[in-house]
């Protein structure tokens, strides 16, 4: 009896510890959902500057083989090779004896055709009296003037002769045409020149200097559907600048423009080869130096743009969290287009006003209260960099 009533007591005991333990559990405060700070930037539309960026190789504006026009021994290599040199400037001379011997003789037969031509002159001269007074004969009269005719001819072709000494003996000095860097000498002193041998050297302009790039056929394309769109403005008469950045990322001191583009693709690349030219007055660019080159003068107007680290993507595609009216994160989704260095242009999906979370972006969930911390918004100089056409 006695056990019975103790096991029921220890029975009603463990009922109540477990009845009080319950109790307590129902009575613990449920905690609260703390706003989670984050960082905005609100939509304003701008023109932003559409800055397309590639890679270029660095040409010569002006190239020019040099070869011999006659034959002859070289006497002299009058530059330093790999310098740069002024029109005019000496680069070869070929020995000269010979070809002034040869015009030494070409004068000599045109003095002596000369003084045939007086000869047969005079003679006509003295047939004319001669023949007005019956003296002499017709026939008389005209082979002296015959004479006189072909003793001119004579001159003429001695003339030519004389002429053609000498362009020949120019060419034994071979000046530099133009203004520019040389390349090495392919001959040394000594050597038997001919016009039949290869260039004996190249010089090079450099000043002006062109750059060549190509643009891919997907980019124009793109350009062509943005400006339908009029997402895109192109500059007036389609005068792009051009930027350069070297291979240590410095920029390049002088500005051009593009003055040509390929009329049709490459068959082996599917590109538009594109050509700029710049000032190079410090020869900094030399031929086949590889470059950045940014192209300037397109915008898009009224465009949106968010920094890249407020774009997210999920299997509907991309999205943004933008903090609605009650203050809570709210996914929106969104039409890329463009990016630049820092942002990326927004083609649908925002509008003037919306608040996207920039900062943050991964400690909310959609519906998440938020605690604006701070509005920043991009300074319209810092809006630039490389972007797809």
């Amino acid at each position: 009896m006695m056990i019975q009533r103790a096991k029921r007591h220890r029975f009603h005991f463990l009922v109540f510890i477990f009845s009080f333990l319950s109790g307590c559990q129902q009575t613990k405060p449920v905690p609260k959902t703390f706003p989670i700070s984050v960082e905005v930037e609100k939509i304003e539309p701008k023109t932003i500057p559409a800055v397309s960026e590639y890679i270029g190789i660095v040409q010569s504006s002006h190239e020019i083989e040099i070869r011999a026009r006659i034959t002859g021994y070289l006497d002299t290599i009058g530059y330093v090779e790999g310098a740069f040199v002024k029109e005019g400037d000496l680069l070869f001379q070929i020995d000269p004896r010979p070809y002034e011997a040869a015009l030494a003789k070409a004068q000599a037969q045109l003095a002596r055709e000369q003084a045939l031509l007086w000869q047969n002159k005079r003679a006509v001269q003295r047939f004319m009296p001669l023949y007005q007074q019956k003296a002499a004969s017709q026939r008389d009269l005209d082979d002296a003037m015959a004479s006189e005719m072909s003793a001119h001819a004579q001159v003429m072709e001695a003339q030519a002769q004389v002429t053609d000494a000498e362009i020949n003996l120019s060419y034994t000095t071979i000046l530099s045409p133009v203004s520019g860097l040389t390349s090495a000498a392919q001959y040394r002193v000594g050597a038997l020149i001919s016009p039949l041998q290869d260039k004996m050297t190249t010089v090079s302009v450099v000043d002006p200097i062109w750059v060549n790039f190509s643009i891919s056929e997907q980019d124009i394309l793109d350009s062509q559907s943005q400006i339908r769109q009029g997402r895109l403005i192109f500059p007036p008469h389609e005068q792009f600048g051009v930027e350069l950045i070297l291979g240590d990322q410095t920029l390049f001191p002088e500005k051009g423009i593009v003055n040509f583009a390929s009329p049709s693709y490459s068959q082996t690349t599917g590109t538009l080869m594109v050509r700029a030219v710049l000032p190079n007055p410090h020869q900094i660019l030399r031929p086949r130096q590889f470059v950045r080159v940014k192209i300037h003068g397109a915008t898009w107007p009224n465009a949106i743009a968010i920094p890249q680290s407020a774009v997210q993507r999920n299997q509907k595609g991309s999205f943004v969290f933008i903090v609605n009216a009650n203050n809570e994160a709210e996914v929106r989704l969104i039409d890329p287009g463009p990016w630049t260095e820092n942002e990326w242009i927004i083609w649908e999906g925002l509008t003037p006003g919306d608040q996207v979370i920039v900062s943050g972006v991964n400690k909310v969930l959609p519906g998440s209260p938020v605690n604006v911390m701070k509005e920043r918004s991009i300074p319209e100089k810092e809006r630039r960099g490389r972007s797809t056409p």
